[in-house]
């Protein structure tokens, strides 16, 4: 269960607001050091390998291992002058690290636990290693299906991919995680046949409680993901109803290819500045040639132009298009969180119908609560309308499910209603680490530029204001406020920060 917050000698950790305090008092910690300090506190006194540290706080950065000491030792020196002679981290000789004294304090009105699961990576046994898209479209889809149930939480796949290719040990992993269950597999594409392995493991006991392999032509993709997640459905709750296993079945695309063209543009989807979805639309336009129906394909293809509308020059051509693929994607997916989502942001973004946006979150996450793309998105909307405290609570739970969700949507949603709320260091940690998950995207530095402004931190925030226009050499406050100027009562807030540190108007 996650916690609200930790307590160690006289210090208290809070995870989720990311911050720590000794009698009150506020400590400052860098960054990566905070989330070494979150990691060894969730391992309730547990030793923390080295590997797992690496895993948890760089998630995928190739970086050498003497970054975990640098960080250990400027985390050991900030307990230990706030402390006096106790030190709080220590190192197990062949472990890793430690966290003396936890006390982990539960929430005051804890929600009910769920049976929790995540999906690995599935190890692409095919001779050409470009296939490992396919691999990572099947875990997209079975992660899918399974969020649809409403009593399973689903860890988002985004957050598992630190295991990548890495030999581990299914009880750490699942202690990591926080999740219960797992689900590991493999996926070799020959021609048009297929041959998939998927394994259901309980990972507090290590057990294995299913296992299956699958070959199959290549049309049966769609077949094999919907077996294998009513599977671990029927493994995980014996007794469950058959109508709940009905809920994993979704629309599937009639055409194989354009499923394919749609799983080679999901990476530059999330890159969110102009020149990276450019490389997706060609993919999505040549996928909804193939099947114009398609209601995936038609939300990211939306998503991608309103990307090049509002950082692209505000061309009214792209927001009409971005409005019409996202009005087409909801009027054929009625039972894709996903999907619903992706384009409720877009249709609350460039059409400003916040009803028919608000409407159609609500839609997404009763098909599927554990949706982090709903909940990180509604956030962000719920934010810019002046909602903080329901953005902020759909923010930290979708990190919960998805800790390094690649869209970075919830730490823009956690950014924008903590200044909101004049929570102005809250504001600047979520911008900070939107920032360190995609440093190339523009507008976590607007946030970062606003929060700084009213710290006080002038100078540092000119700085920030100029890697914004570095990023986006277009950016003005007016042109800002076409997307997101929905309440004044919000927006004026960051117009007069950001003019205090020289953006444009």
């Amino acid at each position: 269960m996650h916690r609200d917050k930790f307590e160690f000698g006289s210090f208290v950790l809070n995870p989720g607001q990311r911050t720590l305090s000794r009698a009150g008092s506020p400590i400052n910690l860098g960054s990566r050091a905070m989330d070494i300090l979150c990691v060894l506190a969730s391992a309730n006194g547990e030793p923390v390998s080295k590997d797992v540290l690496m895993a948890r706080v760089w998630h995928g950065v190739v970086v050498e291992e003497n970054n975990i000491q640098v960080h250990v030792s400027a985390l050991r020196k900030a307990l230990d002058e706030n402390d006096g002679a106790e030190s709080f981290v220590v190192t197990i000789p062949g472990r890793g690290y430690r966290l003396l004294g936890v006390k982990g304090a539960a929430r005051a009105n804890p929600a009910p636990q769920r049976p929790s699961i995540a999906v690995l990576p599935f190890v692409n046994m095919s001779s050409d290693p470009e296939q490992d898209y396919f691999a990572d479209g099947m875990v997209e889809d079975i992660v899918s299906g399974l969020s649809r149930i409403k009593w399973l939480s689903v860890m988002a796949r985004s957050s598992t991919f630190c295991y990548k290719g890495k030999a581990i040990d299914v009880r750490h992993v699942g202690r990591d995680l926080e999740v219960r269950f797992l689900l590991q597999g493999s996926v070799r594409k020959s021609g048009d046949l297929l041959r998939i392995t998927a394994q259901l493991i309980d990972a507090q006991a290590g057990a294995q409680l299913w296992t299956e392999r699958y070959d199959r032509p290549l049309g049966d993709v769609f077949a094999i993901q919907d077996e294998i997640a009513m599977s671990v459905i029927g493994a995980i709750e014996p007794g469950l109803r058959r109508i709940e296993i009905e809920r994993v079945r979704r629309t599937r695309p009639e055409s194989l290819d354009a499923y394919d063209l749609t799983l080679q543009a999901l990476p530059f989807i999330y890159k969110l500045m102009p020149a990276g979805s450019a490389a997706a639309i060609p993919l999505l336009d040549r996928a909804l040639e193939l099947e114009p129906d398609y209601p995936f394909a038609h939300a990211a293809l939306g998503w991608c132009l309103h990307v090049r509308f509002g950082r692209g020059g505000l061309d009214e051509n792209d927001r009409t298009e971005a409005v019409k693929h996202a009005l087409v994607a909801v009027s054929g997916a009625s039972d894709d969180a996903t999907t619903l989502a992706i384009a409720a942001l877009v249709i609350w973004f460039d059409a400003h119908d916040l009803n028919k946006a608000f409407e159609l979150f609500e839609r997404a996450l009763a098909i599927s609560p554990s949706s982090h793309v709903a909940l990180s998105a509604s956030s962000v909307a719920l934010a810019w309308s002046g909602r903080a405290e329901l953005a902020i609570e759909r923010a930290q739970r979708a990190l919960q499910l998805s800790p390094f969700d690649p869209l970075i949507l919830a730490y823009q949603g956690l950014a924008c209603a903590n200044f909101h709320l004049e929570r102005y260091e809250e504001a600047c940690s979520a911008a900070r680490r939107a920032i360190e998950s995609n440093s190339e995207f523009s507008v976590p530095y607007t946030y970062l530029t606003a929060a700084l402004v009213r710290l006080g931190k002038l100078e540092e925030a000119k700085s920030t204001a100029r890697t914004v226009l570095e990023r986006d050499p277009a950016f003005s406050i007016r042109r800002f406020a076409v997307t997101v100027g929905v309440a004044p009562e919000v927006f004026s807030g960051f117009a007069d920060a950001w003019r205090a540190a020289g953006l444009p108007e």
